[in-house]
C-alpha cells in the first residue's frame, strides 16, 4: 500500500503539503511531521492552509511555518487529512492552483475511510483505517525506514492525541496505543504537549462570558437529539482572534443528556456557511457528507454556499436519516 508514496516522494525534489480550510490538531500535526520527515530525506517542503492557523492550535510547535500562499513550483503535492475538494476550495480558486494539481502528481494521505474522495483531479489516495492521519504517516515512514526525529514524533503524537481526545474515542484500538508508545520512545513527551495545550486553552474573562451567551442560544431539535448553535459573522469578527467560537461550546453540546450530535454553523459575508459536527453516535461523517463535507464518524465538517434558512431543514433531514440508518443497522446496535 505504501510503496506508491515512496515512489512519488523519491521522484520529487520540492513538495507542498496541503491542509483543508478547517485545520485541526491532526492535519497540522501531519503537515509538520511530514515537513520534518521529508526534510530529513533532503526534500524542500512548503506548508499550505486556506486559512490562518487558529490560536487554539498554536501550542503545536511550527504552526507559524504554515503559509496561505500556494507554491506552484513544487514537484509534488501531498494533501493530508481530507479527501474533500470543498475543503480546499479556496486554494483551487487561486490563479494557477487547479492547473498545478491537474498537471502534477498528488498524494492524498487520510484515515477517513467513511468519506469517499470528492477530489476531481487525478490523485494517489492512501486511506487506512486509523485513529489519525499522523498514525498513517507513522506507518508509511516506519515501513520504509525513514528517520522520525524527535520533533516529527511529537507532531505525530499531537495529531493522534488530538483526533482521539487523548486516546479515549470509540475508534481507539491496540494499534493506536502501539503507535503512541513508539512515538514516546522516539522522544515525544505527552506531558509537555498537554502542558502547552492547556496554556493555549486558557480563556479571557470576555471569552468566558461569551461562552455563556452561546450556551443560552443553543437550540435542541429532533426531540433533543440534535443540538444546534448559529454563529454570525459579527461574532466571528469579534471573538475568533481570541478563540474559535465553535470550539467553545461543541463539547458541551455533545454532552447534554439525549443529544446525539452537536452542530455549530458559522455564516460569512460572502455567502459561505460552515458546519462543525461532533457526535455521540457514529453519524458525523454521514451528515457532513450530505453537504459535500467529510470527516470521522464522530467529528466532521462541511462548507456550502446556501442560506441558513435552507440549510437547517436539510440538516434536520440528514440527521434524522443518519440516526434512523444506524438504529436499523445491527452492527451499530
Amino acid at each position: 500500500m505504501f510503496d506508491i508514496a515512496k515512489e512519488l516522494i523519491d521522484e520529487a525534489k520540492k513538495i507542498i503539503v496541503i491542509q483543508a480550510e478547517n485545520p485541526d490538531g491532526d492535519s497540522l500535526g501531519s503537515a509538520l511531521a511530514l515537513e520534518e520527515i521529508l526534510g530529513d530525506l533532503g526534500k524542500e517542503v512548503s506548508l499550505y492552509c486556506d486559512v490562518e492557523i487558529p490560536k487554539y492550535l498554536r501550542y503545536i510547535t511550527g504552526w507559524d511555518r504554515v503559509a496561505q500562499s500556494f507554491d506552484t513550483t513544487a514537484d509534488l503535492a501531498i494533501i493530508v487529512d481530507t479527501t474533500s475538494e470543498t475543503l480546499i476550495g479556496k486554494a483551487l480558486s487561486m490563479p494557477g492552483v487547479r492547473h498545478f494539481l491537474e498537471s502534477h502528481p498528488v498524494l492524498v494521505i487520510d484515515h477517513h475511510i467513511e468519506t469517499p474522495s470528492t477530489l476531481s483531479f487525478d490523485h494517489t489516495l492512501i486511506v487506512k483505517e486509523a485513529v489519525s492521519a499522523t498514525e498513517v504517516i507513522y506507518n508509511i515512514a516506519s515501513t520504509h525506514g525513514w528517520t522520525i526525529n524527535q520533533q516529527a514524533a511529537e507532531n505525530m503524537l499531537v495529531g493522534l492525541l488530538s483526533d482521539s481526545l487523548g486516546l479515549t474515542t470509540q475508534n481507539v484500538n491496540e494499534s493506536a496505543y502501539t503507535v503512541a508508545g513508539k512515538l514516546v520512545g522516539l522522544g515525544a513527551a505527552p506531558s509537555i504537549i498537554e502542558t502547552r495545550r492547556r496554556e493555549f486553552m486558557k480563556k479571557s474573562p470576555e471569552i468566558l462570558k461569551y461562552k455563556g451567551v452561546l450556551i443560552e442560544r443553543i437550540e435542541y431539535l429532533l426531540d433533543g437529539k440534535l443540538a444546534l448553535i448559529h454563529i454570525p459573522w459579527e461574532e466571528i469578527q469579534q471573538y475568533s482572534d481570541q478563540y474559535n467560537p465553535s470550539v467553545l461550546v461543541l463539547d458541551e453540546m455533545r454532552l447534554v443528556e439525549g443529544v446525539e450530535i452537536g452542530v455549530a454553523i458559522k455564516t460569512y459575508p460572502d455567502g459561505k456557511l460552515t458546519g462543525k459536527l461532533r457526535s455521540n453516535s457514529p453519524i458525523s461523517a454521514t451528515v457532513a457528507g450530505f453537504f459535500g463535507g467529510g470527516g470521522h464518524q464522530y467529528a466532521a465538517g462541511f462548507r456550502v454556499y446556501e442560506s441558513l434558512d435552507t440549510i437547517i431543514p436539510e440538516l434536520l433531514t440528514a440527521t434524522e436519516k443518519a440516526l434512523r440508518d444506524i438504529e436499523n443497522d445491527p452492527q451499530t446496535t
